[in-house]
């Protein structure tokens, strides 16, 4: 098949160039920098998919140049598909696959990642220690074990990350519309959201982002929460308020803030923007207090996530190539 990949980095050639050489090349790939948006998407013209990445723009629009200029298959390399008209896609003719499941340890040992570096203030102690300054005035913790720990969500993502905080001795609660009898092996308890955001020191969100958790927490999740909470955010951007953050912060109703994610973070991630002034001033607010702690959407980026994220993409367009069905098709009801 013909594949134009857009967003593309060059670990993403590497990744993929490696898997397609290992299903024996039969796969043309064409790779593009830029994101794929209603100015780009010329680009793409006789492709026979399209593999698109999470800030990729894949609107009704986008979809109908796809679909008139012959491309039959959206390939995503990611897990979550919010960015896709799947209505429009469907109506087109459209297939749109994904990535399933790639490193679920990856995103959880990040999550946990966060909550250490922002409970012991590793960043800062860095930034410190590198001017010389060992004072530890500042840099006081606390112990995780015997703290409760809020996972909203449990999935695969979500119930790794509930194996290792029940390592660190943290009470686990968990709230998921559909819990995995897992969580009683690993010892989590199941919550609702309302006993979670009451209970827990750190809050954690793992669920996908739909109209019913677009916004979840909000300044109303927050005015329910402990004083003081970690909130921690591996999962969509758009699953927070930033607006509301930001004036938690400020009143110290949230104590730490660690995102991996941002709602508008699609001019903004993935990029090198270092000689440029940040547009952006909600972010730039955010970078502006000493307990929040912001990485690139960078959970996922592990060798073996990697690995498996190409492996399953070049699967999707081999599969689809001789079936018209990927193996891993995102269907309209999803």
């Amino acid at each position: 098949m013909r594949v134009t990949v857009f967003s593309t980095k060059s670990y993403d050639r590497s990744f993929l160039d490696e898997a397609n050489a290992a299903a024996g090349s039969r796969h043309e790939m064409r790779y593009i920098e830029a994101r794929l948006t209603e100015e780009s998407v010329a680009l793409a013209a006789g492709a026979d998919a399209v593999c698109a990445f999470v800030n990729d723009v894949l609107s009704g629009p986008v979809l109908e140049t796809l679909a008139g200029d012959g491309t039959r298959l959206i390939a995503l390399r990611s897990a979550g598909f919010n960015h896709v008209d799947l209505a429009r896609a469907a109506e087109l003719g459209l297939s749109v696959a994904r990535v399933p499941a790639y490193s679920p340890d990856a995103v959880a040992e990040h999550t946990v990642a966060l909550i250490l570096s922002l409970n012991r203030k590793i960043h800062r102690a860095y930034a410190r220690v590198r001017e010389g300054n060992f004072a530890l005035e500042g840099l006081l913790g606390f112990d995780l074990c015997g703290r409760t720990a809020g996972i909203v969500g449990a999935g695969k993502i979500g119930l790794a990350v509930a194996r290792i905080l029940k390592g660190f001795g943290c009470r686990v609660l968990v709230h998921d519309p559909a819990p995995s009898p897992e969580l009683s092996v690993i010892g989590a308890e199941e919550a609702s959201l309302e006993e979670l955001l009451s209970q827990s020191d750190i809050v954690t969100l793992h669920c996908p982002l739909t109209p019913e958790t677009h916004h979840l927490i909000d300044c109303n999740a927050l005015a329910r929460m402990k004083r003081g909470v970690m909130l921690i955010n591996t999962g969509r951007g758009a699953l927070v308020d930033t607006v509301a953050l930001i004036d938690g912060l400020k009143s110290g109703a949230i104590g730490y803030l660690g995102l991996d994610v941002y709602e508008e973070e699609g001019d903004l991630f993935f990029e090198n923007l270092s000689d440029k002034v940040l547009q952006d001033d909600i972010f730039a607010r955010l970078l502006t207090f000493p307990n929040v702690l912001i990485t690139g959407h960078q959970a996922f980026f592990t060798a073996e996530a990697m690995a498996e994220i190409a492996r399953t993409t070049i699967e999707n367009l081999t599969t689809f190539e001789g079936t018209g069905v990927p193996a891993n098709p995102v269907e309209l009801s999803a």
